[in-house]
C-alpha cells in the first residue's frame, strides 16, 4: 500500500531533502507551495484541508518555520504573532485535522521539526526558542493521546545544517567558527536529517513516540 505524506516547507533545505527521500522510497508526497498552503493564514490552511479532504494522508511532517532574530527588548508584537502562527498554531491545526482519520485507519506517523534552540538558546532567539520548545510539548501531548491507535508522534531537533540559507546567513569565516564548536567538526547534511525523519515515519518505527531527538553532531552535549 502506497502511503501519502504531507511535508510543509518542502521546497528547500531540510524539507526538500525529506521530500526527495520520501519519494525515493516510494511514498506519495504533497509539498504545497505557499500559494496552496499559507501557514500564516488560518483561512488558507482550512481551504487546503478542504481541497485535500479525500486524500489519505498517513504521514505529516511539520517542517515549515520561521526564525525571527530579535532581542527581548526589541520583539515586535507582529513578529511574535507571526512566529506563533507559523511555528506552533499551524502545526497544531494540521495535527488536529489530519490525525482523526489516521486514528480511524489505525496508522499514522507525525514528525514535527523542532530545533536545538528548543533546548538551548542564545541572544536574539527568545521567540524562536519559545515556539520550538512549545512544539516539543505539543509532540509529547499528541503522542500521549494518539499512540494507542498506532499514530506515533515525534520531533526532530536539528543543529547546524548545511543549507543554502545557512550559507547565505553566515560568512565562510563564521561557518568555520561554527564547525569548530561542533564535536563532529562539521555541519549536518540535509540528507542526514531526512534519513532520521524517514525512519520515524516508516513502518520500521513501531514504538518510538513522544520523543524529541536531537541531531546536532554532539553540539547540545557540551
Amino acid at each position: 500500500m502506497k502511503r501519502m505524506a504531507l511535508v510543509t516547507g518542502g521546497s528547500r533545505g531540510i524539507g526538500l531533502g525529506i521530500a526527495e527521500l520520501f519519494k525515493k522510497n516510494g511514498l506519495e508526497v504533497l509539498t504545497p507551495t505557499r500559494q496552496e498552503l499559507d501557514l500564516s493564514s488560518e483561512e488558507s490552511i482550512q481551504n487546503f484541508l478542504k481541497k485535500n479532504s479525500h486524500s489519505q494522508i498517513d504521514i505529516l511532517v511539520n517542517n515549515a518555520g520561521i526564525n525571527i532574530i530579535e532581542n527581548i527588548s526589541e520583539i515586535s508584537e507582529n513578529n511574535l504573532k507571526e512566529a506563533l502562527q507559523i511555528n506552533l498554531i499551524a502545526p497544531t491545526i494540521l495535527i488536529k485535522e489530519l490525525s482523526p482519520k489516521m486514528v480511524q485507519r489505525g496508522y499514522g506517523r507525525i514528525v514535527n521539526i523542532s530545533s536545538i534552540w528548543s533546548g538551548l538558546s542564545k541572544p536574539g532567539r527568545a521567540v524562536y526558542s519559545s515556539t520550538k520548545s512549545a512544539i516539543n510539548g505539543l509532540t509529547r501531548s499528541a503522542a500521549v493521546e494518539l499512540s494507542a491507535y498506532n499514530v506515533l508522534v515525534n520531533a526532530v531537533a536539528p543543529g547546524f545544517v548545511d543549507t543554502d540559507l545557512t550559507r547565505k546567513n553566515n560568512s565562510p569565516e563564521q561557518l568555520k567558527i561554527i564547525e569548530s564548536n561542533i564535536p563532529s567538526k562539521r555541519l549536518a547534511k540535509a540528507t542526514e536529517i531526512a534519513e532520521l525523519v524517514y525512519f520515524l515515519v516508516s513502518e520500521k518505527n513501531t514504538y518510538i513516540t513522544g520523543q524529541t531527538i536531537f541531531i546536532d553532531g554532539g553540539f547540545s552535549c557540551q
